[in-house]
């Protein structure tokens, strides 16, 4: 008896692995093409070898037969027509394609219908490690690119349909197969063009967009504008929440236009998308006027500002130091270098300002007088460290300045670590009166007598009102510190 159970268990183990054998075989003939015959397996089974007690089973797993496909399409050819049958019966959703064979090639394709001037296209999404970039096929091009990138280019893709999702998996043999799954979305997403490509940047932002040659005749972003295109558009939904912080929201209107200042603008590429923002997407009134030094500048953004028909927006020369500024609503000043940002700041508790934003440069101005404290000394002597430590030391004191200038701040990162470490945004809405919150003012004045600071660019609000309380007849010096109030 045991010998008859060794017998039909050494001829079970024969048969499951001339079964793995013939399944290796068969994918690698359809894949060259070849369509062998169905194996002689009656009806119904689906297991070759089922085990006859759990002692094999556990020693052998069996194997499941792969019956002939269907179709006599290869995977890539197979996933190919799926896809324009989708785009056909109006059941696609998205498609995506990953695991280039090259480093050469975009990270990932993300594809989605678009109707451009009312004709349906393939909207491509290339995102590379710097950048995006899009690419727009017409209906009949769809099949065609798909199989030269399936396989050859991509080794893994995904359509996802309402009625299936349909997966294309190849390894690094080139030995492809088609899985399909349960939808994972059944919502058709829109067409809009505009609104799903440029988010905020719609349509209606056209116009500047090309002034400022950030897209192209046909209207699609330049590759190498694809960064200050995405800049922007974050740009205008950090501002955009901002806004509904201050009240200035489209069912809110007032009495007088917005006033807003952009310190050290440039060409205008943030000027630009702040008026837009709070002019045709906000429907408010507003006054902005862009302030740069370079004369040509100017001249370049105000023509641009006409052009349009900008109504509200003006550029001017000038420096963020001196130059002459009404009562403002906000005032913002991006990349201001070193001491500018504390200009920037400075004017605009001047001014009155309800919301201030700065994304601070330089931070040249510390890194000279800052100590090295215990237990930060042994972190310290690091020069990156220093210059870091330096950075935070500034950004941090800038904050407490306008906490105690009655503003509620906020540090966010602005643009993304990939591009520059130089990437927080300090944003700051007045909400009580200036100067009278002793613990904010103390916070100051501990934080940089630590850092062994002793004078900073914003040491003039100090100064300012340490005279305010020597005509009122209080202490100008810190009985502890010794230091100015």
């Amino acid at each position: 008896m045991v010998e008859l159970l060794k017998i039909n268990l050494c001829h079970c183990h024969i048969r499951t692995r001339q079964c793995v054998f013939d399944q290796t075989q068969q994918t690698a003939n359809n894949s060259r093409g070849f369509r062998p015959e169905p194996p002689n397996v009656p009806a119904g089974l689906t297991h070759c070898c089922a085990p006859t007690n759990s002692f094999d089973s556990q020693r052998q797993p069996s194997p499941r037969i792969i019956f002939p496909p269907v179709t006599n399409l290869e995977p890539a050819q197979h996933f190919a027509q799926k896809t324009n049958s989708a785009l056909t019966d109006g059941t696609f959703i998205r498609l995506v394609m990953s695991r280039p064979v090259s480093k050469e090639l975009p990270q990932k394709i993300m594809a989605r219908l678009v109707r451009l001037r009312g004709v349906p296209n393939l909207s491509l999404t290339l995102r590379n490690s710097t950048q995006d970039m899009t690419k727009n096929l017409l209906m009949p091009q769809v099949a065609d690119w798909l199989k030269e990138q399936l396989g050859e280019a991509f080794r893994s893709a995904l359509l996802c349909t309402t009625t299936r999702d349909w997966q294309f998996i190849s390894n690094e043999a080139g030995v492809a197969r088609l899985v399909d799954h349960k939808p994972s979305e059944t919502q058709l997403l829109s067409q809009d063009h505009d609104k799903k490509a440029f988010g905020m940047l719609d349509s209606s932002a056209a116009d500047w967009l090309h002034g400022l040659e950030i897209l192209d005749r046909d209207g699609r972003v330049r590759a190498s504008m694809a960064d200050k295109h995405r800049q922007i558009n974050h740009y205008l939904e950090i501002v955009s929440h901002l806004a509904k912080d201050c009240g200035w929201t489209e069912s809110l209107k007032h009495d007088s236009p917005l006033r807003f200042a952009d310190m050290g603008c440039g060409k205008g590429y943030l000027t630009f998308g702040l008026w837009h923002l709070i002019t045709r997407l906000q429907k408010q009134a507003v006054r902005v006027v862009g302030v740069e030094a370079r004369p040509d500048l100017v001249h370049t953004t105000n023509k641009l500002a006409k052009q349009i028909g900008a109504n509200g927006l003006e550029f001017v020369q000038g420096d963020i130091a001196t130059v002459k500024l009404p009562p403002l609503d906000a005032l913002i000043a991006l990349h201001a270098c070193n001491t500018a940002t504390d200009d920037a700041i400075k004017r605009g508790i001047e001014s009155g300002a309800k919301l201030i934003v700065v994304a601070p440069c330089c931070h040249k101005e510390l890194r000279p007088q800052l100590g090295k404290p215990e237990p930060l000394a042994a972190v310290l002597r690091h020069g990156l460290m220093e210059e870091r430590m330096a950075e935070w030391a500034t950004d941090g004191l800038r904050a407490l300045f306008l906490e105690w200038a009655g503003y509620r701040t906020k540090i966010m990162e602005f643009v993304s670590g990939e591009h520059t470490p130089k990437n927080l945004m300090i944003a700051a809405v007045r909400e009580r009166e200036a100067f009278v919150d002793e613990s904010a003012r103390k916070r100051i004045l501990e934080l940089k007598l630590f850092l062994g600071v002793e004078h900073c660019a914003l040491d003039g609000l100090l100064a300012e009102c340490s005279r305010t309380r020597a005509q009122q007849g209080g202490p100008s010096k810190d009985p502890q510190t010794n230091q100015t109030l």
